[in-house]
């Protein structure tokens, strides 16, 4: 029997994991609230303003109506950006039935409240059947079937099973986890480092430089997510290393764009409006920046980002004071 899946969001991750899931001909519909933009979708069979060149097939059917899209679903997959997820998430609640499975491939914490997506979740839903969707993927290059490996964590193993088994296919690899906190933190402080990977690029300072802000940039990574219960290892796989690398080192990343423009001197203002989507980075610095300080977490190249996108700071100041901090032993610390 044809599995319903329904797709939260139609930009262009959305967009790129329906096309996906279509291809194994599976039925799923699309929400996206703007309805002119539905509408584009049905007549011209493709998400021209976030994933232009996709052609969408027969079994991808877009809907502006939440009930509709929601209709029958037995696969929940929110693919909205990290802030507006929680009113999304409660916007869905009355059409949950116990035995839906919610996947969230959004990358983000939320402001504020300093949670993890998977917190908005169990804090309405302690039952819920919950898996989180992460690792290296560019959502051009998943659009294009171009092969890619993501993982599928959740609190059961069977449970993050049943997505591996909903997406693998012959471009797309899917491994599991358990390590849920590990799986979304991975994936939304790489988009801090990648902001600060572009303002590195942005201002010249070479390939020394950018390798640099990685590995440092994980060791920090792995620090929060220990302190927040997260096993060490998945910071070193695809959802933490694996997603820092594509995401540091590639034009399609919109969060290395935003950082590249503010390295050439653009505000953070004007480069998030100049790449025109949203750049999670941008709210992930300043919630990660209020976590790590709650949990008295040292963060340097997070806390100067932050300092830097706040307006507070220069760039090239940032980088002399993260050159010039104290000496020490490369591993000296432990992740403590």
């Amino acid at each position: 029997m044809t599995k319903e899946i329904a797709v939260l969001g139609a930009g262009s991750w959305g967009t790129a994991l329906a096309s996906a899931l279509a291809a194994q001909n599976y039925h799923v519909r699309i929400w996206a609230r703007d309805s002119e933009q539905i509408a584009e979708m049905k007549a011209e069979r493709e998400n021209r303003r976030y994933l232009p060149g996709v052609r969408l097939t027969e079994n991808v059917y877009p809907e502006a109506d939440l009930e509709k899209a929601l209709d029958r679903a037995e696969i929940f997959l929110y693919a909205v950006p990290a802030q507006g997820f929680r009113q999304v998430f409660e916007q869905t609640l009355p059409y949950l039935r116990p035995e839906a499975i919610l996947v969230n491939a959004a990358k983000g914490i939320e402001r504020g409240s300093l949670l993890r997506l998977s917190e908005i979740v169990f804090q309405s839903r302690p039952e819920a059947r919950y898996v989180v969707l992460s690792g290296p993927s560019h959502a051009e290059e998943v659009g294009k079937g171009l092969p890619t490996t993501l993982v599928a964590a959740a609190g059961e193993r069977l449970l993050a099973e049943e997505i591996q088994d909903l997406l693998m296919s012959d471009s797309l690899r899917i491994y599991t986890s358990t390590d849920i906190v590990g799986v979304e933190l991975g994936g939304a402080l790489k988009n801090i480092i990648a902001l600060g990977a572009g303002i590195s690029d942005g201002m010249g300072y070479g390939d020394n430089a950018k390798a640099a802000m990685m590995t440092r940039g994980l060791t920090e990574m792995a620090r929060l997510g220990i302190a927040s219960g997260a096993q060490e290892a998945t910071f070193f796989g695809l959802a933490g290393i694996g997603d820092l690398i594509v995401t540091c080192t590639s034009m399609h990343s919109r969060n290395r764009r935003c950082g590249i423009l503010i390295g050439q001197g653009l505000s953070p203002a004007e480069a998030s409006a100049k790449v025109g989507m949203v750049v999670e980075g941008m709210f992930t610095t300043e919630a990660a920046y209020e976590l790590a300080r709650a949990k008295g977490i040292q963060m340097p190249i997070t806390e100067h980002i932050y300092e830097v996108i706040q307006g507070r700071m220069d760039a090239r100041e940032a980088v002399k004071r993260l050159m010039t901090r104290k000496k020490k032993h490369e591993r000296e610390e432990e992740f403590i």
